[in-house]
C-alpha cells in the first residue's frame, strides 16, 4: 500500500470520529437508541442495508459465487423472499411495535406475554447477535491482515475501538449517518472491482468465453433440500421468507431502524425502499465475483495466493494487489466501512436491548439510561471483539456461516411475534416451551440430520414453536380466539402491488440470467 492508500483510511477513520462528536447530543434513552424518533426513511433505508449487506457480504458473497464449490448466481434465489417478507411487516408486526412506542422490540413481548417471554427471546438475541457480529470482524480482521501486514490483534482493535468510539458518542443518530456513508462506500466498492476486474480479464468477451457457465445457473428447482443437496428454490424460498421477515421484524439490530421513523408512512417507505434496491445491489456482489472469479481460474499466479478451503480470501487478494494506489486504500475503506456498520449497529441495538431489560428493575430515570447504555456499549463492543479471537469455521464461506447460525434461531423469534400479533390466547408459558422446543429441534437437525439443507431451520423452528404454543394452549382450554384483522385498505393494496411485481422482476431476472448457460 502507497502512503495515498494510508491517507485515505486516516481521514475516513477521523471523520468517523467527527461524526461521533457532532451527534452527541442525546438527552433521553429515545434520543440515544432511536434518535428522537426524527429520522426520514432515506438515511434509514442507507442504514438498515449497509447493516446487512456487510462486510460479509462485501467479502463473502464474490467468493461464494466465483469460487465456492457448488456455489455461483444461485446466490441470487435468496432475494426472492425478500418483497414476501416486507410486505409481511409491512402488515403486521412493525406498525404494530411502532404504535407500541417502545424502544426495544422485546419490551413489547413484555407487555404482551411478560417478563419471562422477554427475557427468553431477549437472550436468544444478544447471544446470536453478539457471536454473528463476532465473525464478520474475524473474517475482516483477517483481511486487513493479509492486505496491509497488519498483526491480527492490531486489526481487531483498529475497528473496534473507533467504531465503539464514534456509536457510543453520537448513539443511533451517529450509527444511522455514519451507516448511509459507509452504504454509498461499500456500493462504490464492489462497483470498482466489478469493472477493474472486467479491465483485467480483457473485456466482456474474454469473460463470456471463460465463465464458468455452471455458476450461471440462479434458480434451481430440481433440489428441495432434503437428499443433501442445498440452495434449491423451495427452501430458499421459505426458508429465507422466514429468515429476512425474522430479521428485519425481530431483530432489535434491524427492527431498532423501523422503531427510529418519524411515523409510519416513513417506515413504510424505508421498506419498500430497502426491498427494492437490495437486490440490484447483490447482483452487482454476484456479477463481481463472476467476473473475479474468472480472472482467478486465467491467472494462476492469483489462484495461488488463495487457500483452497478459504474462498472468501478471493476479494482481499484482488484488492491488495490488482487495484492502483489511492483505489486499493479506497477499497479496504469500504471493507472497513462495511464492517463498521456491522459493528455499530450490534453495539447499539445490544445496548438497547440490556439497558431495557435492567432499567425497570433498577428504576432508572432517562439520564441514567443514556449512561447505562454507553456502559454497555462498551461492555458489548468488548464481548464482541473478544469473541472474535475464537470465531471459527463453520460453512465454506462465512456468508453461509452468518446465516446458518441465524437460521437455527429466526424461525422461533417469528413465531413468538407471529402469534403476539395474531392470537391472544397465547401466554407466556406456551410460547416460551414452543421457543425453546423449536430451537432444539433445529440443533437435533444440525448436529444429527445433515441432509436436511439448514435454510429449512428457518421453517422447521417456526412451525415447532407454532405447533407446541397452540399444543399447550388447547390443553389448557384458554378462552376464545381473538385475532387481528387485516383490513385491504388502498395503501396496503398499493404495497402488495409493488412487491409482488419485485418479486417477479427478481424472478425472471433470474430466469434471464440461468438461460445464459444453456
Amino acid at each position: 500500500m502507497s502512503g495515498i492508500d494510508y491517507a485515505v483510511m486516516a481521514i475516513y477513520l477521523i471523520g468517523l470520529l467527527a461524526l461521533g462528536v457532532y451527534c452527541n447530543n442525546n438527552r433521553s434513552s429515545k434520543d440515544y437508541f432511536l434518535a428522537g424518533r426524527t429520522l426520514g426513511w432515506q438515511p434509514l433505508t442507507l442504514s438498515i442495508m449497509a447493516t446487512q449487506l456487510s462486510a460479509i457480504s462485501f467479502i463473502s458473497a464474490p467468493a461464494f459465487v466465483g469460487l465456492r464449490e457448488g456455489g455461483g448466481v444461485i446466490w441470487l434465489s435468496y432475494e426472492l423472499a425478500l418483497p414476501l417478507a416486507m410486505l409481511f411487516l409491512l402488515w403486521t408486526i412493525l406498525p404494530m411495535l411502532h404504535k407500541a412506542g417502545v424502544v426495544s422490540v422485546y419490551d413489547y413481548l413484555e407487555q404482551r406475554y411478560g417478563l419471562s417471554t422477554r427475557l427468553v427471546i431477549s437472550l436468544v438475541f444478544q447471544v446470536s447477535r453478539s457471536f454473528a457480529t463476532a465473525m464478520m470482524i474475524y473474517a475482516i480482521s483477517i483481511v486487513l491482515q493479509g492486505t496491509m501486514g497488519i498483526d491480527f490483534i492490531a486489526s481487531v482493535i483498529l475497528i473496534g475501538v473507533v467504531t465503539i468510539i464514534y456509536s457510543l458518542q453520537g448513539g443511533m443518530k451517529a450509527v444511522v449517518y455514519g451507516d448511509a456513508v459507509q452504504m454509498v462506500l461499500i456500493i462504490a466498492g464492489a462497483l470498482i472491482c466489478l469493472f477493474m476486474g472486467l479491465h483485467l480479464l480483457g473485456g466482456i468477451e474474454s469473460l463470456v468465453n471463460n465463465v464458468d457457465a455452471e455458476r450461471l445457473t440462479a434458480i434451481n428447482f430440481s433440489s428441495v433440500g432434503f437428499d443433501g443437496q442445498g440452495f434449491g428454490f423451495w427452501p430458499m424460498l421459505f426458508g429465507g421468507f422466514v429468515l429476512y421477515a425474522s430479521y428485519y421484524g425481530c431483530d432489535q439490530s434491524e427492527a431498532q431502524r423501523a422503531l427510529s421513523a418519524k411515523n409510519l408512512d416513513e417506515q413504510r417507505k424505508m421498506l419498500l425502499a430497502a426491498s427494492i434496491l437490495r437486490f440490484p445491489i447483490t447482483l452487482i456482489y454476484c456479477a463481481a465475483g463472476i467476473v473475479i472469479g474468472t480472472f482467478v481460474s486465467m491467472t494462476p499466479e492469483f489462484a495461488a495466493q488463495i487457500p483452497s478451503d478459504k474462498p472468501d480470501w478471493m476479494m482481499p487478494i484482488f484488492i491488495a494487489n490488482y487495484l492502483p494506489a489511492g483505489l486499493t486504500g479506497l477499497l479496504l475503506v469500504a471493507m472497513l466501512a462495511a464492517a463498521m456498520s456491522s459493528l455499530s449497529s450490534a453495539i447499539n441495538s445490544l445496548s438497547a436491548v440490556s439497558v431495557q431489560d435492567t432499567s425497570r428493575l433498577l428504576r432508572l430515570k432517562h439520564k441514567d439510561s443514556v449512561l447505562m447504555g454507553r456502559f454497555a456499549g462498551v461492555f458489548w463492543g468488548s464481548v464482541t471483539l473478544l469473541l472474535s479471537f475464537y470465531a471459527g469455521d463453520i460453512a465454506p464461506t462465512v456468508i453461509e456461516a452468518i446465516n446458518k447460525v441465524g437460521s437455527v434461531f429466526y424461525g422461533p423469534i417469528l413465531a413468538c411475534f407471529f402469534l403476539a400479533y395474531f392470537d391472544s390466547r397465547i401466554k407466556a408459558v406456551h410460547i416460551n416451551i414452543g421457543i425453546a422446543l423449536g430451537v432444539l429441534t433445529n440443533v437435533y437437525l444440525w448436529l444429527n440430520v445433515t441432509q436436511v439443507f439448514w435454510f429449512w431451520w428457518n421453517v422447521s423452528g417456526a412451525l415447532v414453536t407454532i405447533s407446541v404454543a397452540y399444543l399447550l394452549l388447547n390443553v389448557a382450554k384458554h378462552g376464545n380466539l381473538v385475532t387481528r384483522q387485516l383490513p385491504i385498505r388502498f395503501g396496503r393494496a398499493k404495497d402488495a402491488f409493488i412487491l409482488g411485481a419485485w418479486f417477479f422482476v427478481i424472478f425472471f431476472s433470474c430466469i434471464l440470467i440461468s438461460a445464459i448457460n444453456q
